[in-house]
């Protein structure tokens, strides 16, 4: 899952990318408006994370030529503007979300999981494929290789769920708000019993895995863990 953050202060630039990778993302960083909008628009990114107040171009700018370019990446604007007017201002340019400076890095990863996770349910696919494991999502049919896998209704949406996020570390937090739309629960082994079973269907008599444990911070679904 590739972000890119374009944020001109280097400090806060060098906190947040390293935040962000250890959360499971992959990130690229842009130090001006002209160099971000550059590989906005040359580079295949699931989220752009863009500082307001930059050099050469402002976030607003460079959020209208994606929009113009057609672009629908999801945009989210980080600024010290935070007035109602600012806000306004920034979501009818075409940003998706707007966080105001300072914030709490917990609540930037938390409006960048429902960022994803609302791009995602919106996604026109209507087959999703990891390696062999191919997900039919209008038959709601789950075949791997030339087997076909019977899942329940919840192990689907759990299959789903990882597949769209192929890659990426997915923590407890996140499958609970994103497949059941609970609260994460520290006493909880709701999420571990079903990816027990999940692992259990889609790996069973398979030389190659693909959900992996990472241990102390969730699960990836891929060929490599």
């Amino acid at each position: 899952m590739r972000i890119l953050l374009i944020e001109d202060d280097l400090e806060a630039a060098r906190f947040l990318v390293k935040g962000l990778r250890e959360s499971g993302y992959s990130v690229d960083h842009a130090a001006s408006g002209r160099d971000g909008l550059a590989r906005a628009l040359g580079g295949r990114f699931e989220l752009i994370v863009t500082d307001r107040m930059l050099p050469h171009l402002d976030g607003l700018t460079i959020i209208r030529h994606l929009r113009e370019a057609g672009l629908t990446t999801p945009v989210l604007v980080l600024s010290a503007l935070g007035t109602v007017d600012d806000r306004i201002r920034g979501l009818k340019a075409g940003g998706d979300d707007y966080l105001t400076k300072p914030f709490a890095f917990d609540e930037l990863l938390a409006r960048i999981e429902a960022l994803l996770r609302r791009h995602a349910s919106g996604a026109g696919a209507t087959c999703l494929k990891v390696a062999d494991l191919q997900f039919d999502l209008l038959k709601r049919r789950v075949t791997r290789g030339a087997r076909e896998i019977v899942l329940t209704s919840r192990e689907q949406k759990l299959l789903e769920f990882l597949m769209r996020r192929a890659g990426q570390v997915i923590t407890r937090t996140m499958l609970l708000e994103g497949v059941w739309d609970l609260h994460f629960d520290p006493q909880s082994n709701l999420v571990d019993v079903h990816i027990s079973r999940l692992r259990q269907a889609i790996d069973r008599g398979s030389d190659r895995p693909l959900i992996h444990t990472v241990r102390g911070s969730g699960y990836v679904l891929g060929e490599e863990p």
